[in-house]
Parts: structure tokens; sequence; C-alpha cells
């Protein structure tokens, strides 16, 4: 269907006249009775954020996303643009997308009366339709509201005139959707002037007073503690926002290894890169202990992007093996986890009184999660094959980060056992890379469990009998 390029055209259309909440909430509920997935690349939500986001829009109301960092608010919040119309009419140059029917701003209302049906229009995409701010002390009334423009006052115009007026991020987002990002850390006179142009539908600039009956979509993020307990944003404004919305960081190790495997950008270094299951969800489970750490400051949290970066630097770690070593294939072992300490630490807030012990804190909770993934998978099995091994005083096994995976399998020999040892590992496909990752995490998993000792020196792991070493 041609589009209309007139209002007189867009009239004879019977184009639907809705605001930004009754088209979100009609095409929300096409969209539930078609079955279809509504905020793509959301995952973990399913069942406990997303069907109070869906309330909200079907009731029309502002809304508040309360969350610690890395929980995907501001993914959230940009995926509900998905929802807007793919296209939607405006009059032609207007600074605030005002809609034909229902001009606002003093320009469009003068040009509709003088062009009538001739006034010319365009059609905006959704991401015309969005805007995004992050609040910060800084932010001025000018960067979301407006302020006057000296330049067409220069023009000749009054400074009581509407049109000196350089409009602002809100106005300028007029029959669309405003996120607010952090919306604490807006200062009080910033968030009463918001509070006023979205409640009183008037705003004052310059002392110069006009009235601003936006159709926004307004939405914000904000941490718990700073919304709830600090007393960081002003009634009336916090009584403004229909539904909050609470979001949370994945429950289980499973839906954490999900939103990893979306997220992590691969490798592209020419050089194939394979992550064995058991590794995706030793740093899934790392995450996990560190969230329930009581050293770790809460109010900070562990973002799910900690998750992504460590199965990266694992990634970057397997493949500087590789090239080193000229391996066929970069394949993560655990002796590469030293390294996902190393690069993390300081992502990581601390709230322990003891200087120095930080990464203690960290090797602890890795510790942990590979004992945790260890009885999870391995729970049972024989390993007396593996085991008897060291029975001989004189055997080791040694490795390192730069450890060929075909010398850690020459140093095992032949092992009965080994294809139901990758069977319970959820192997699919076995190669060199992948069976020396297998037996390495096995080996790790006995020292964790005081069946077998295991002495560092430097970047070099070695593992003997328990019998011979007096550590473990």
């Amino acid at each position: 269907m041609t589009q209309a390029t007139t209002l007189g055209e867009l009239r004879a259309s019977a184009y639907p006249d809705r605001t930004v909440k009754q088209e979100l909430r009609a095409n929300l509920l096409d969209r539930l009775e078609l079955g279809q997935e509504l905020f793509p690349g959301i995952l973990g939500f399913e069942d406990t954020v997303l069907p109070g986001l869906e309330r909200g829009i079907l009731a029309g109301h502002d809304l508040i996303l309360l969350g610690e960092r890395g929980q995907a608010k501001t993914r959230l919040v940009r995926a509900i643009v998905n929802l807007l119309d793919d296209s939607v009419p405006a009059i032609a140059g207007c600074e605030v997308n005002d809609h034909p029917f229902r001009p606002i701003c003093a320009r469009c209302r003068d040009l509709v009366a003088a062009e009538g049906d001739a006034t010319p229009i365009t059609w905006l995409a959704p991401d015309e339709r969005y805007s995004e701010k992050l609040a910060t002390p800084d932010t001025s009334v000018a960067d979301l509201i407006g302020d006057v423009d000296p330049i067409r006052v220069a023009e000749g115009r009054y400074l009581a005139d509407e049109l000196t007026i350089h409009y602002g991020m809100i106005p300028r987002t007029h029959r669309g959707i405003v996120a607010i990002n952090e919306l604490p850390d807006l200062p009080e006179r910033i968030q009463v002037s918001l509070f006023n142009i979205l409640e009183e539908r008037d705003v004052q600039i310059r002392g110069y007073r006009i009235r601003l009956p936006l159709d926004i979509l307004l939405v914000v993020t904000a941490n718990p503690d700073d919304y709830t307990h600090r007393g960081r944003i002003v009634s009336p404004l916090k009584d403004r926002f229909g539904t909050q919305v609470r979001t949370h960081y994945p429950d289980t190790p499973s839906e954490e290894i999900r939103i990893m495997d979306q997220e992590t950008r691969p490798l592209t270094a020419g050089i194939p890169v394979r992550i064995p299951a058991f590794m995706k969800e030793v740093v899934a489970s790392l995450t996990q202990e560190l969230r329930r750490s009581p050293h770790i400051n809460h109010r900070s949290g562990i973002s799910v992007r900690y998750s992504i970066g460590n199965l990266e630097t694992l990634q970057a770690a397997a493949v500087r093996r590789a090239a080193r070593t000229h391996e066929p294939e970069a394949v993560p072992r655990p002796i590469d986890l030293s390294a996902v300490l190393l690069s993390s630490e300081g992502r990581v807030e601390f709230d322990t009184v003891e200087e120095g012990r930080e990464h203690d804190i960290l090797a602890r909770a890795l510790r942990q999660a590979e004992l945790n993934v260890f009885r999870r998978r391995l729970s049972g099995y024989d390993f007396s094959g593996l085991l008897g091994r060291f029975d001989d005083p004189s055997f080791a096994v040694d490795t390192s980060e730069l450890t060929p995976a075909s010398d850690l399998l020459g140093g095992l020999g032949d092992l009965p056992g080994l294809a139901k040892l990758l069977e319970r590992l959820g192997v699919q496909e076995e190669s060199p890379g992948v069976a020396a990752s297998a037996l390495e995490f096995a080996l790790e998993g006995l020292h964790l469990s005081r069946r077998l000792n295991k002495e560092e020196d430097g970047a070099v792991a070695r593992y003997a009998g328990a019998e011979d070493s007096t550590t473990g």
C-alpha cells in the first residue's frame, strides 16, 4: 500500500489515530495471540520478568525497571521498540514528530492552518521514535526538555515566542519511547522538571511557560538500593510509574550458559575453537559462587558480563596455546582458568576488610565451582583405572598453559574407560584437545576431592599420588 504524502491523503486512508501506548498495547496483544516471540535475545526472564513487563504495557503504564548492573535492563528497554509500528506519519520537518491530526508545536499548528490538506507528511521508523539517556549529575533541563536558542533570538524573534525554543530529548521523542538509565543519578531539580512535563504537561524554559501535551512511554532503570532505600528520587516522580518490574541474575548455571553462548564473541584467529560443555559450566558456576559469597559487594553485583568476559578469556588462552604449540584446534583446559582469575579480578568489588585477600577469595570460589561441576558430572564414576597409574610413587603428570594436548595424553598413556569419561562430561565429538581437557579436569577434580595431590611451581602444575606430596 502506497504511503500518504499529504495530510489530505492520510485522512482519506482512514489511518488510525492512536497514542503510542495504545499502539504498543495493540501490537503486544496481536503477538500474544499469534504466539510470536516478543523480546528476542532476552533469556532467563520468560517466567519472572517478562509477564510483569507485558502487564505494564497492556495497562498503559510508564515503567521502572529495578535491578543490579548487568541484568539486561537496557536491553529489555530497547526490546520494547520492537512493539512499535513499522512506520507512523509525522508532519514533515517537525522537530517533535508532530501527529498530522494533532500538532502540538507552534510551527506545525501554523503550517496546518495555512496548508490544510496539502500539509506534507513523512513517515518515521521505530528507531527514530526511541531516545535513551544515561542520567548523570551534570544532566540539565536543556538536555531533556529544551532551552532558548540564541540564534533564533538573534534572527529577530522575541524571547516569549515559542519558536525560539530548541527542544531537548524528551519533546523530540514525542510519540515514541523515552528511556532514562540510572534515574536516581538525576539531580532533584531535574527530576521535578521531568515530573512536571509528564504529569502537568507544561514546562518553564527561561521563565517562559509552554504546554507540551507529549505522547510518550517513559521507561527508566534504577538500582533497587538507590530507588527504595536511599531516597534519591522525589516522591511525586516515583508515584508517576504505574508498573515496577524487578530484574534478576540467571537463576541457574544452565541459564547463565545460554546467555554466555548468545553473547560471547567468537575468536576469528584462523584456529578453530571448541569449548567443552563442562568448561562452560565451571565458568558459570564460578559466577554463581561469587554471587553467593559474603565477601562480595552485592549492591554492585556480579553481572552476566563477568561470565561472558571470562569465557572469552578462556577462549583466548586456548588459542594462545594452540598458536604456540601448533595444535590444530584450541580447546580450553582447567589450567587456563588461572588466566581467567587474573584478568577478571578488577571487575569484582569486594566487601572484605582484609586487603590483599581478593585473589584468595576468587581462587576459593573457582575451586568450589570446579568441585561442584566435578561432582555433578562424575559422581559415582569409577576412577580406578586413572588412579591406578598413581600407585607408582614415581609417576606424575605435568601440565601448564603451553603444554600441548599430545604431551598431556602421552604422559597418561592409554586409559581404559576414556570414552565413558568423555560421555559423562558431555563431549559429543572426541579429539586430542577435548580428551586432554577432560582428563585434566578429572585430575583437578580428584585433587579437589583429596584423592590426588597437586604441586604448583610457577606456571607448571604437577599431579601425583597422595603419598608423594605434602600439599593438597
